[in-house]
């Protein structure tokens, strides 16, 4: 019978991965640093113990061999002082290898981001979205109060049969007609909508409310007649009925009821809507006349679309009377109300674009971010609206679709959306009108699982309305208006636009790719002091066996490159020149071949000056050397101009560090960030502070005026050879790399795939810091396993002679154990019972066991919660204490189909028991090893047939509760493995195989 971890069905690990791959991701740019800092940390850890490991071996051979010297008692101390020397020269290698900067980096550049796009009107609700920003590749955006400026006026009506190009005057409209029109602007329209006289006298009245209904009230004043007069004659409290405005209806109805109890029903909505339920229209003489479906195709093609074409949103004001005779109607019956319409009049409102937005949509087709406009309005509004932007262009091929010609494309005939349908659809779609919050939805999610170009999009979109709240939480950044969004709106986006204003989202997008270039700014400033700092530690130190950067010098190189220079680099402002470019994709890596080419060369710069003046700077400057000096020596002027002149060239690098493109001019927009002048400026005068008074703490000795010149003009050089880096192309030099590649979506193993199953955003930054700490755990049981392995077969030799004295009685039974790969594969094959025990192991087992044993109590707590959640079976196969106690803390990420991923590195053990009897007793726990012998081997000797264990002999005497430190090597099986059967086994003979395993072992 052979037993095996149960595979999950391959469709469903197909359908897992499928919705993984729509799950939104946060935090890439903080994953890939994480990548990079681990990666750079594990070269720096290397480093440091080979540095140390020579310099001890350096000092051991040179003392005790070359020498000669004896081992002396009274020397001891002496010689720890230079071990622990050289653990400090290691350890500061260490420190300055890793990158512990990066992460201040990311939140300084993020948190200065957020503080100044305040100032832009963009409130930033989750730092992720500004950095995903700079990403972007297409914004679906509204058209009222973001494209527009939100503030409606009617311009032209068509009242009594005649279309007027500017609003009439009142002796102009019938009496009737106008009471009508009066009446049913003031009740159809919410009573919070108001309009207020200006703030400053000769301004513009304000609106309050919904801006389309404060156009008609606006149109009211205009024919000099006051609506508030007629509110407070028919206060909100005397309205029947009111049907509100809804997506779907597209329209508002209020109901009065009339003195001599019939009603009267008053709506309007969008006009080429509501004149399908008109029946009837009002004439120039204040009757109403039969309007058929012919007199409304010319009302259409003469009056609508010729209000729309100039950018105009149609407005259809109707009413309908219930008289007394028919009763009271059933008020439920949205379709029979909204019918039977007679039309008072359609009014043309204008929302001027805002002046503002046509260059900032320009600005975004530059920088490769296409803007589409998704919005409630007739499709011929959409359009001039749409071209007066800039967002259709002529010679473009483009798609313009109203919400239900989009609809029936991308829907097969059952009803369901394809992607393949949107795929077909949205590349050139730029206008989607007569849209509902589903069908931005639809468009939203479509767009951001499409896999028709080679990246990924990048969607952000603007919402305002309660409804908007699924596409703001689909799209990757989700803005919502600030004056006219709603909180519902709010709380599902990422950025809100306190001004509701396009151009913010361009100003976005700017400090979003900033962010981005500031922190390859500073990775390039780092890398280099990195690079340079740990090979002048290393081979200095290995050939002069002392380090040239002394412990304290190092840690405030340390703290020049990664604390101060995360400020000064970390806030550089953004600039238009970021709006030239096309977005970086997700998938860029950090470092660019051209950040490469600056990394090496002024690398090359910086080691030859430093090891030219290490090895020959005593000449130069005519002073004693400060190589191979006694342990206690005093500082050296030699080690000093090292030291200064290192940091020099640092300060000047950082001004390299400006640009990482192969700009020439440096200095451009340098005196922008006067955080960066303050502290280069700063640093410098610490500097010279440290080198002349620092004295023998930073083991330094002040330095001569000419000194002091050669040591910033060595520096200053670093700009110079700048200029020598710029000019060599990048493209000639074939053997350069990137570096800092980010973990993709698809490259995720399976089982962390299901971790995240229930999350609905993906961060790469805490699954990279998660994934150290499983190898790390990973690495403490697979040590702890071989251990306990061992012991488990040092664990029989107490009763081992005993059942090796019966061996003679049971030559019959043959027993058989064969090793697999590792001791953590041992797969056992029977005829009869087995009790197996092995030859003892090296003393040493014990105390590898506890140091184990300690490690792990040591580093149990910083575990993830989340990783410690499956539990023991009680039907789990117990084979011996090694695999109860190597239970794996990480069961729950370790599946059978996931065996490539990087974490499992420690093969699954798969257990292969054959027995032709279903007897198999099971090999005792430590807590029952001492007696278990004894009670299996009480019969005599002169016995030949074995005593029977009872099924208490077998089985620990207190159960074992489940522990949260699981096994992820035990098999799940639903087989109980229980000693059913009267039979014993015994030892096997000293030749068998089990004995040449005992004695291997």
């Amino acid at each position: 019978m052979e037993m095996q971890p149960l595979n999950s069905d391959e469709a469903d690990a197909e359908e897992k991965k499928k919705s993984s791959m729509s799950k939104k991701e946060k935090s890439v740019l903080q994953g890939k640093l994480t990548k990079l800092a681990v990666q750079i940390g594990k070269a720096g850890l290397v480093m440091s113990a080979i540095t140390v490991i020579i310099l001890v071996v350096l000092f051991v051979v040179d003392t005790f061999w070359i020498q000669g010297l004896p081992w002396v008692k009274e020397c001891t101390p002496i010689y720890i002082q230079f071990f622990v020397k050289f653990f400090i020269i290691g350890v500061t290698v260490l420190v300055v290898a890793v990158p512990e900067g990066l992460p201040l980096a990311v939140t300084i550049s993020l948190a200065y981001s957020v503080k100044k796009m305040m100032k832009d009107n963009n409130l930033v609700r989750h730092l992720d979205a500004c950095e995903t920003m700079g990403n972007a590749t297409a914004i679906c955006s509204d058209k009222t109060g973001t494209l527009t400026m939100n503030r409606m006026t009617v311009v032209q009506a068509f009242i009594a049969e005649k279309h007027y190009r500017k609003v009439p005057e009142p002796e102009n409209i019938p009496s009737s007609i106008l009471d009508m029109l009066i009446l049913g602007i003031a009740v159809n329209c919410a009573y919070t909508t108001k309009i207020m006289p200006p703030e400053k006298e000769g301004g513009l009245p304000r609106q309050v409310g919904n801006k389309t209904e404060c156009s008609l009230l606006g149109f009211s004043n205009d024919l000099k007649r006051d609506y508030q007069a007629i509110r407070n004659e028919i206060p909100e409290e005397k309205l029947y009925k009111v049907y509100t405005f809804n997506s779907v209806r597209k329209s508002m109805s209020t109901v009065l009821k009339m003195a001599d109890g019939s009603y009267r029903m008053f709506s309007k909505g969008a006009s080429e809507i509501l004149l399908k339920k008109c029946y009837k229209i009002l004439t120039a003489n204040g009757e109403s006349k039969v309007f058929r479906p012919r007199d409304r195709d010319d009302m259409v093609k003469k009056v609508i679309e010729p209000m729309a074409s100039e950018g105009l949103r149609t407005i259809c004001l109707a009413y309908r009377d219930f008289p007394v005779s028919e009763g009271e109607p059933d008020w439920d019956n949205e379709n029979d109300i909204l019918s039977g319409l007679t039309c008072l009049c359609v009014v043309g409102i204008e929302d001027p674009v805002r002046p503002e937005v046509p260059d900032a949509i320009r600005k975004c087709q530059r920088a490769g971010i296409t803007v589409r406009m998704v919005t409630g309005d007739n499709i011929n509004t959409a359009r001039a609206i749409a071209t007066k932007c800039g967002i259709l262009l002529p010679g473009d091929d483009f798609l313009c679709l109203e919400g239900k010609e989009f609809n029936r494309r991308i829907r097969n005939e059952k009803g369901e959306i394809e992607q393949e349908r949107i795929d077909k659809i949205w590349p050139k779609l730029r206008v989607l009108a007569r849209s509902s919050p589903t069908d931005k939805h639809t468009l939203v999610k479509g767009i951001i699982d499409s896999t028709v170009l080679e990246k990924r999009q990048v969607v952000a979109v603007t919402g305002d309305g309660t409804n908007d709240g699924p596409a703001l939480k689909k799209a990757d950044v989700g803005f919502a208006m600030g004056i006219a969004g709603t909180d519902v709106a709010k709380e599902a986006s990422d950025i809100i636009l306190t001004d509701d204003n396009f151009s913010s989202i361009v100003k976005a997008v700017m400090w979003g790719r900033n962010v981005y270039d500031s922190i390859s700014k500073f990775l390039q400033f780092q890398l280099t002091v990195n690079v340079v700092a740990v090979i002048v530690a290393f081979t200095g130190a290995c050939i002069t066996q002392d380090s040239p950067l002394k412990a304290v010098q190092m840690l405030w190189v340390n703290l020049i490159m990664d604390t101060f220079a995360s400020l000064a680099l970390a806030t550089e402002p953004p600039t238009e020149a970021l709006l030239l470019r096309k977005p970086y994709g997700r998938n860029k890596p950090l470092i660019s071949r051209t950040m490469m080419k600056n990394i090496l060369g002024h690398g090359v710069f910086q080691l030859v000056t430093i090891f030219t003046l290490l090895f020959a700077g005593e000449k130069f400057f005519d002073i004693d050397s400060g190589r191979n000096a006694p342990l206690h020596a005093p500082p050296s002027e030699h080690y000093t101009i090292v030291f200064n002149t290192f940091v020099l060239m640092q300060l000047f690098n950082e001004i390299n560090a400006r640009k990482i493109h192969g700009e020439r001019n440096v200095f451009e927009g340098i005196f922008n960030n006067l955080i960066f002048c303050s502290i280069v400026f700063g640093t410098f005068i610490i500097q010279f502070v440290i080198v002349q008074f620092g004295g023998k703490p930073f083991s330094c000795v002040a330095l001569t005026v000419d000194q002091w010149l050669w040591c910033t003009f060595l520096g200053f050089g670093s700009l110079l050879w700048g200029q020598v880096i710029s000019s060599i192309p990048t493209s000639r030099l074939k053997f350069l790399k990137t570096a800092g590649h980010g973990t993709q979506k698809e490259e995720i193993p399976d089982e962390e795939l299901d971790e995240l199953s229930d999350n609905d955003e993906i961060d790469h930054a805490e699954r990279e810091l998660r994934r150290g700490q499983i190898l790390w755990f990973r690495g403490l049981n697979r040590i702890q396993t071989q251990m306990d392995v061992v012991s488990a077969f040092q664990s029989g030799t107490s009763f081992q002679g005993a059942l090796r004295r019966q061996a003679s009685n049971s030559s019959q039974q043959q027993h058989d154990v064969t090793n697999v790969s590792s001791p953590t594969h041992v797969a056992f094959s029977t005829t009869t019972t087995t009790a197996t025990a092995a030859n003892s192991a090296s003393a040493t087992v014990g105390f590898s066991r506890f140091v184990c044993s300690c490690l792990r109590l040591l580093c149990a707590p910083v575990a993830p919660i989340g990783l410690c959640r499956s539990s023991l079976a009680p039907s789990r196969i117990r084979v011996v204490n090694a695999f109860r106690s190597s239970i794996s803390l990480y069961e729950g990420l370790e599946k059978p189909e996931s065996r490539s991923s990087i974490h499992n590195f420690m093969t699954h053990p798969e257990f292969r028991i054959e027995d032709s009897e279903p007897h198999i007793p099971l090999i005792d726990d430590t807590d029952a090893e001492d007696d278990a012998p004894t009670k299996r081997n009480s019969a005599s000797p002169r016995n030949t047939t074995p005593t029977p264990p009872s099924p208490t002999t077998v089985a620990p005497t207190t159960p074992v509760s489940p522990s949260p430190n699981q096994n992820n090597n035990a098999v799940e099986s639903s087989n109980h493995l229980l000693p059913e059967g009267p039979k014993s086994g015994t030892l096997s003979a000293p030749g068998s195989p089990l004995h040449s395993l005992e004695t291997s072992l």
